[in-house]
């Protein structure tokens, strides 16, 4: 191979060239510099290095540093795009508040709706008309603070009185919500078909009313929403929950035993995967609908059931223990 058939790529890969010099220079403990004209990535990415005795040869580095580094560049990626995609949520917040259906006479499809209060009152009027089927994804439950407790009763009396029209209420948690005995003492009220499943990590709250209309988060505070009415959407969300309900283990009327391959919890499996793909402790938290505290406490039990002395290599671990091969 010549350098100039080396092909260019993200610091996220390594090419074949690449992993089988690198193996090379591990097993020999360094290699003459030349030889990296047919992987020049691995100099780049700091995998190889001058030898402080002899810089004609190269040493390499341990691959537990070299993966550190590696994630830690991959996740001040995921920060950059997160920024990016803050700005731009920026940008098109007050665009979005202009009526473009205004004076044509028509409903618009999409509609910002500011503040708790108005979410609320609208997500009533809409079911208020509904008779066949409200889809729910909730990513944690707000029982112990302040708007939860008011907001309760409201969604309660409404979701019964869909029950009683003859609607069926379909909810999608994450698996945490097993552990909360206020929102399972939620389910005992209710009368009618209404069913809960969870899963190990779901998307920001949907609510789907009859196939018709849509409500999604506009904002990560909650105070804003936007009401979707544009069929080609909802019908989306629709055949999204459908199949993220499929994947989803029973948890009212009758609840299934989660899946736990071998000793690793389901839980764990879910922290393991997003330990692999860079996440920090808060992100990870966030995503599966849990505190900071207890996600350090999962991932320190699966840390030791690996034997890691470290955040890097416990991701290496990971990857080779085979975890996240086992289904569930």
């Amino acid at each position: 191979m010549t350098p100039s058939a080396h092909r260019p790529h993200d610091d996220d890969e390594l090419c074949a060239a690449g992993t089988e010099l690198y193996a090379h220079a591990l097993r020999e403990g360094r290699v003459p510099a030349g030889e990296a004209l047919t992987a020049p990535c691995l100099i780049d990415f700091g995998l190889l290095h001058p030898a402080a005795d002899d810089p004609s040869r190269l040493e390499p580095a341990a691959p537990a540093v070299a993966l550190h580094r590696l994630l830690r560049v991959s996740a001040h990626r995921i920060a950059r795009e997160r920024l990016r995609e803050e700005r731009l949520a920026e940008l098109f917040q007050p665009l979005m508040r202009i009526d473009t259906a205004a004076g044509t006479g028509e409903t618009p499809s999409l509609t910002l709706l500011s503040g708790p209060e108005r979410i609320n009152r609208a997500i009533t009027e809409a079911m208020a008309d509904a008779t066949e089927e409200l889809l729910c994804i909730q990513p944690n439950t707000h029982y112990s603070d302040q708007r939860g407790q008011a907001a309760h009763p409201v969604a309660l009396a409404r979701d019964q009185a869909l029950l009683d029209r003859g609607g069926r209420i379909r909810t999608l948690y994450p698996h945490t919500i097993r552990h909360v005995p206020i929102a399972l003492a939620r389910y005992e009220r209710l009368r009618g078909d209404v069913e809960a499943r969870t899963l190990d990590e779901v998307t920001d709250r949907l609510i789907v009313v009859d196939g018709s209309v849509a409500f999604i988060p506009a904002d990560k505070d909650a105070g804003l929403a936007l009401e979707v009415c544009h069929p080609a959407l909802t019908s989306h969300f629709t055949t999204t929950f459908d199949r993220f309900w499929r994947l989803a283990t029973p948890m009212h009327p009758q609840a299934a035993p989660e899946p736990s391959p071998g000793d690793v919890t389901a839980r764990q499996h879910a922290i393991a995967a997003l330990l692999v793909e860079g996440h920090t402790d808060a992100v990870i938290a966030e995503r599966l609908g849990m505190n900071v505290r207890t996600a350090r406490v999962h991932i320190a039990k699966l840390a030791a059931a690996l034997g890691s002395g470290s955040r890097a290599q416990l991701g290496y671990l990971i990857g080779r223990s085979g975890i996240l091969d086992r289904g569930h």
